[in-house]
C-alpha cells in the first residue's frame, strides 16, 4: 500500500494517506515522502525527503528511546516547532504567537540514564526495553547520553565480567541510573534491586568502591528495592548508601545541590538557558516558584524578588530548597494544597513560575491560579498536550500568551519543552 506522509504527530509517527484519503501512522517517516507499508508492515522508502540523514545510533528503530534519528537535527526542530503549534491553536487557549526556537547541541546532552540490567547467555548486559515492547534489548553505545554515563554503564559490565563481588550485585539489579553534573566531573549512581538478597551478604561499600576504582568520577551511589516491586518487599530492607547523598550541580552561574531522588532538567546544554527565559527581568516583592524540585528557577528568582516562596512535594528536593538562599522559603507540599490556602487567604505574588510534571497543573491547579490572580505567570512544560488543556483553563479566566518558546531538551526524540509567558488582561 502506497502512502504519502502528509505530517508529523505528537510522538514521533507520520502520518500517511492512501488514494481513498484514509490516514495510517508510519513511524520512521518524514513529511512529502512517499513509503509502501507491506502486508508484513515492514516500511520502505519510495521517495525519500532530503531532510533524510543515516541515524547516529546502531539501535535506532529497535531502541525505543529514539524516534528522529532519521532527520536533520534542523528537520527535527521545524517538526516540533510545527506540532507544537498546532496542538497549541487546537487547544482553545487563545491566539498562539509567533513560535521562538531554543536549541543546543544535538548529541550527548543527557545528563540522566536509566537502563535495565539483564544476563543474557551468561552474561550481563545493559539495555532498553524494544520498541513498543517489554522486551529487553541489549545496547553497546547510546549517543544521546553524556559520554561519562555511556563510560559508566561500561565500567559495571566490565567489572561484572572481570569482579565476582560485582556481578553478584549486578544479578539482583533491575535497572541502573546513572546522574552526572554539567562537565561530566561528578557522577551518581542508584541501583534498582529485584530482592536484597544479596546485599545481607555483600556490603555495598566494597562493591562502590571497586566501581570507583575504574569510575574515578563517582561521589556517590545507593541502592534500594525496586519501586516496580511490592511495598511489602520495599519495607523488607531500607537500602544502602555511600559517599555523597548528591552531587553539586553548576547551572545559570549558580550552584545546585541535587540531592539523590531529587528532579533535574535532564539536558545539560540548555539549562541556563530556560533558566534565564523563566526568571531573567524579572524584579518586584513576592514571587511563587511551583512545583520547584531543587529550586532551579527558584535561584534565579531570588536575584530580583525580595521573597520567593518555592513549592515542592518531593521531601528530598524539598529539603534541597531550605538551602538554596535566604530569601527562597521553601514549602513541601502538593502545589494544589498551597493553591488552596492562598486562596482563602487572599495572597498574590506578582509572578508565577511553574514547571509541572508531565501530567500537567490540572484543571483544578489552573482554576486557583486563576482565582489567585498573579499579573504574570511562567509555565514550563513538558508536555504540549497537557499545557494546551491547561491554558485553555487559564484563558477561561483572563490569562493570554504573550511569548512562547519551544526549547528543545530532547533532541532525536518526540518529546520538547516550552516555556510560556502569559499576562492576566484584567491584571
Amino acid at each position: 500500500m502506497a502512502l504519502r506522509i502528509e505530517r508529523m504527530k505528537y510522538g514521533g509517527a507520520g502520518v500517511g494517506v492512501d488514494a481513498t484519503g484514509a490516514e495510517t501512522d508510519v513511524p520512521f517517516t518524514l513529511p512529502g515522502e512517499l513509503v509502501d507499508l507491506a502486508v508484513t508492515d515492514s516500511v520502505q522508502v519510495v521517495e525519500a525527503s532530503a531532510q533524510r540523514v543515516e541515524p547516529e545510533c546502531r539501535h535506532f528503530g529497535s531502541c525505543g528511546g529514539c524516534q528522529y534519528q532519521h532527520a536533520s537535527y534542523p528537520a527535527q526542530v521545524e517538526i516540533k516547532s510545527g506540532i507544537l503549534r498546532e496542538i497549541l491553536s487546537q487547544a482553545g487557549a487563545g491566539p498562539v504567537p509567533e513560535i521562538e526556537l531554543r536549541t543546543g547541541e544535538p548529541w550527548g546532552y543527557r545528563n540522566r540514564v536509566r537502563m535495565r540490567v539483564q544476563a543474557l547467555d551468561g552474561q550481563l548486559r545493559v539495555g532498553h526495553s524494544r520498541r513498543s515492547s517489554n522486551e529487553f534489548l541489549p545496547i553497546e553505545e547510546c549517543p544521546i547520553a553524556a559520554p561519562v554515563l555511556w563510560r559508566a554503564a561500561e565500567a559495571l559490565i566490565q567489572l561484572a565480567a572481570e569482579d565476582a563481588v560485582v556481578r553478584r550485585w549486578l544479578e539482583h539489579v533491575a535497572e541502573v541510573e546513572f546522574f552526572c553534573s554539567a562537565d561530566q566531573a561528578r557522577v551518581q549512581m542508584a541501583l534498582f534491586l529485584r530482592d536484597a538478597d544479596v546485599a545481607r551478604n555483600e556490603p555495598f561499600t566494597v562493591f562502590c568502591e571497586k566501581v570507583k576504582a575504574l569510575l574515578p568520577e563517582m561521589v556517590g551511589a545507593n541502592a534500594e528495592i525496586d519501586p516496580e516491586l511490592s511495598r511489602r518487599a520495599r519495607r523488607s530492607w531500607p537500602g544502602a548508601t555511600w559517599g555523597a547523598a548528591g552531587l553539586v550541580y553548576e547551572a545559570a552561574g549558580a550552584k545546585y545541590w541535587v540531592s539523590r531522588g531529587a528532579f533535574f532538567q535532564v539536558n545539560r546544554f540548555l539549562v541556563d538557558e530556560m533558566v534565564a527565559l523563566a526568571t531573567a527581568g524579572r524584579s518586584g516583592q513576592l514571587a511563587w516558584d511551583l512545583f520547584a524540585g531543587v529550586g532551579l528557577f527558584s535561584r534565579g528568582l531570588a536575584g530580583g524578588f525580595a521573597e520567593v516562596v518555592a513549592v515542592e512535594g518531593n521531601p528530598v528536593a524539598a529539603g534541597d530548597l531550605a538551602k538554596l538562599a535566604k530569601n527562597v522559603k521553601a514549602v513541601e507540599g502538593a502545589t494544589v494544597d498551597f493553591l488552596r490556602r492562598a486562596v482563602l487567604e487572599r495572597e498574590r505574588p506578582e509572578l508565577i513560575v511553574m514547571d509541572p510534571p508531565r501530567a500537567g497543573a490540572g484543571a483544578e491547579g489552573c482554576g486557583l491560579l486563576g482565582r489567585i490572580g498573579a499579573p504574570a505567570l511562567v509555565y514550563v512544560s513538558c508536555d504540549p498536550v497537557t499545557l494546551g488543556r491547561d491554558l485553555a483553563v487559564l484563558a477561561r479566566a483572563g490569562y493570554g500568551m504573550e511569548r512562547v518558546w519551544m526549547v528543545d531538551m530532547f533532541p532525536q526524540t518526540f518529546h520538547l519543552e516550552t516555556v510560556v509567558w502569559l499576562r492576566k488582561d484584567a491584571a
